[in-house]
């Protein structure tokens, strides 16, 4: 009987094995991100061939179609409204990784809309993810292909899930609101420390105390994201995605989450570049906005792209 069990989980073992590898090899081949449209809010209008023939396309048009890249737009929920706003983009072929983030203030101008109803920050709230796809892609002209919103909960469930991420708090945040919803009380020591799910939500909420103001938290939220992914990259992804797909809405399939798993799978740190959507502040009807600097914007896209290196473009800023 114990022979028998012995060769039983043996063969088991070597089973799944076979089949986990089959899987991957599958994956390789029949990848189904190879599959994704290139104008996702308008699938009508994703003439790919189309492009390729036409004189005037354009150069960015001709590199987004031979590109291997996935955008992904990632957002924080507070409620109704767009707390963060991040476009998460992966060039699959060359392991290259961008992350840009959207100030929630910035102007995006809408006919029937005024005042706050003009920051990017409230188009979620009136024409939910598809209106805020359509706003970014129309900010950065690129197409966003996959999107994934969380809220307070699948922040927590994440981290706790990856055992917790190390950061350095930058200054002692303490800050208190009773009448939030959840009710916010934030006490975090400056330091290196080690937060679990529910004190790093305390600490992307976080918004006092910034030099900069907003751009200040961004930047917080963008090395956090960083700090994230490095730990992720450490991490069996098949269970962290098995722990977190039920706590965040997206439009990514289960194999298509693996297959993206499975691209990574020799990403470096290194190869990661993080920016915020070049703008200015302005003050318009006692409201703050950021109005965008679209060519600064454009550039970042081309250098994404590979159209344009980092020599070129701070050649060109100076």
């Amino acid at each position: 009987m114990a022979r028998f069990l012995k060769v039983f989980f043996l063969t088991f073992f070597i089973s799944a094995l076979l089949l986990m590898a089959g899987f991957y090899s599958y994956l390789r081949v029949f990848n189904p991100l190879d599959n994704l449209g290139h104008d996702i809010n308008n699938p009508d209008n994703d003439d790919e061939d189309d492009i390729e023939d036409d004189p005037n396309a354009t150069p960015l048009e001709k590199a987004i179609k031979h590109s291997k890249r996935i955008n992904v737009l990632v957002v924080g929920l507070e409620h109704v409204r767009t707390d963060t706003i991040m476009v998460a983009s992966y060039d699959r072929k060359n392991k290259l990784a961008n992350i840009i983030s959207i100030p929630r203030d910035t102007l995006y101008e809408r006919p029937g809309y005024t005042s706050g109803g003009l920051k990017i920050n409230a188009v979620y709230q009136s024409e939910s993810i598809d209106g805020l796809i359509d706003a970014v892609e129309s900010l950065l002209n690129i197409p966003i292909h996959k999107y994934v919103t969380v809220d307070y909960q699948a922040v927590v469930e994440g981290i706790n899930a990856l055992g917790g991420v190390e950061i350095d708090i930058p200054f002692h945040m303490k800050y208190s609101d009773p009448f939030d919803d959840p009710p916010l009380y934030i006490d975090i020591p400056e330091g290196r420390r080690l937060l679990n799910g529910e004190e790093s939500l305390k600490f992307l909420r976080y918004r006092k105390g910034y030099v900069n103001g907003d751009l200040g938290r961004i930047e917080a939220q963008q090395k956090f994201v960083k700090e994230t992914i490095k730990k992720l990259l450490s991490f069996k992804l098949p269970t962290f995605i098995k722990e977190v797909y039920p706590y965040v809405d997206t439009n990514f399939s289960i194999s298509e989450l693996i297959a993206l798993a499975s691209d990574s799978v020799g990403f470096s740190m290194d190869n990661l570049k993080t920016d915020i959507l070049p703008g200015d502040g302005k003050w318009i009807n006692e409201l703050s906005f950021v109005i965008p600097r679209r060519e600064e914007a454009l550039q970042l896209v081309y250098e994404m792209y590979g159209l344009i290196d980092d020599e070129s473009e701070s050649k060109a800023s100076e």
